[in-house]
């Protein structure tokens, strides 16, 4: 009998070694990943969804986070290297996009939280500004690097410098995860409820 249980366990653990390994969850056509890269370090892909204005699917989007959570206020204090990554699903203008990122930005903070973060809202802002254009396909990682700060990616290319503070990407991330998301079918998905 011993045997035979034995045989199973090794017949199990051999299945399981040969199963591939989980597939990217596909979003409107974009793939998200189960990890990514951020400084160096593995994170998890915790949820990935849509974001809808007037019945239009603006962007996919995916949260990356060292310890998947349920909860979208330990998701945004979650320290270490975090990213969201962003694939638009139509064609915007960049001026859109960055008015689109502030006006959430601004809805989840005080007024006096924002005199501590503007100069660095700004600083995106214009960055953001200086795109031009935001067609749809393009990819935007928005990673905070420890040490580093916030920096931005498109189609896998730096633009700008790191903007400092975690405090500065915990306000992004309150964009879809804060008291007031841009979308809140969205931050049920960035959950992954």
């Amino acid at each position: 009998m011993k045997n035979v249980l034995r045989s199973a366990a090794a017949a199990a653990a051999i299945l399981i070694t040969q199963l591939p390994a989980q597939a990217a969850i596909d979003v409107k056509g974009v793939k998200f990943e189960d990890n990514t890269q951020v400084g160096g370090q593995s994170i998890s892909l915790n949820g990935a969804g849509v974001r809808t204005k007037f019945f239009m699917s603006v962007y996919a989007a995916g949260l990356y986070v060292p310890k998947k959570d349920g909860s979208a206020q330990t998701l945004v204090a979650q320290s270490g290297p975090k990213s969201v990554h962003a694939v638009l699903l139509m064609n915007l203008t960049a001026a859109e996009f960055a008015d689109a990122l502030v006006k959430g930005f601004t809805a989840n903070h005080t007024p006096q939280e924002m005199t501590k973060l503007q100069s660095r809202l700004d600083e995106l802002k214009n960055l953001i500004y200086s795109f031009g254009e935001a067609k749809k396909g393009m990819a935007l990682h928005l990673d905070f690097v420890p040490g580093a700060g916030t920096r931005v990616l498109v189609d896998g290319q730096q633009k700008g410098k790191d903007i400092p503070g975690e405090d500065f990407y915990q306000g992004l991330l309150k964009i879809w995860l804060g008291e007031h998301p841009v979308d809140s079918d969205l931050k049920g998905s960035l959950t992954g409820k």
